[in-house]
């Protein structure tokens, strides 16, 4: 396996974070959630509600990617740093696939999406630096918290829109496992103060990824 020197490591970041950015990721590992399933009949405002919080949701994998590349930057054991690494690519999948789902609805991505990439990945970058044990905890409230965005958003979406329902199920599912493993790798229980402070951030990329 190649050893990259930091000229090495800052290219790839780059490359990673425009690809990113401009919605062309790498392929995902896995076929999207729901594939298979008819495509549904909405209304021209349950389609619009479709595109808006599927935007939300494919900002937030935006942010998490960054999240992960940064914490995996930094992060002091090896084994920390393959978590880190094996949870980015299965946030691709969930990136890859709101990106497509909202290209079915005829919907668009983030305008804001450069914004919440540079700050996770500053954020994942200075959470991997202090500690492996704060960086796993981070990584397992900010889960804690998707999971009952998905929650919402499950009970907001019209429950005819199957193949949007068949995603966030599954994201649902994968961002509970990262949780897990990020909390049995050694995750701390982070102070309220920045639990508040995390959610606070969390509504208004939410409020702000649902208009543009």
């Amino acid at each position: 396996m190649r050893n990259y020197n930091i000229i090495d490591t800052f290219v790839l970041e780059c490359d990673r974070a425009i690809k990113t950015v401009l919605d062309t990721p790498k392929n995902s590992s896995r076929t999207q959630p729901g594939h298979d399933l008819p495509a549904p009949i909405l209304t021209a405002e349950e389609r619009q509600q479709a595109i808006k919080l599927m935007r939300v949701n494919h900002a937030g994998e935006v942010s998490a990617q960054a999240l992960y590349q940064g914490q995996a930057l930094t992060a002091k054991l090896p084994g920390v740093r393959e978590t880190m690494e094996q949870a980015a690519i299965e946030e691709n999948d969930h990136l890859v696939w709101c990106n497509q789902r909202l290209t079915e609805l005829g919907g668009h991505t983030s305008i804001l999406n450069p914004l919440w990439y540079s700050g996770s990945f500053i954020l994942g970058a200075v959470a991997g630096r202090v500690g492996d044990k704060w960086s796993l905890g981070f990584v397992a409230e900010t889960e804690a918290q998707v999971v009952k965005h998905i929650d919402e958003h499950l009970e907001k979406l019209c429950q005819d829109d199957t193949k949007s329902h068949a995603i966030l199920e599954q994201m649902k599912i994968d961002e509970a496992h990262h949780g897990k493993v990020a909390r049995e790798a050694g995750g701390i229980d982070l102070p309220k103060s920045i639990k508040i402070a995390m959610s606070l951030v969390s509504k208004i990329m939410t409020a702000s990824s649902y208009r543009i």
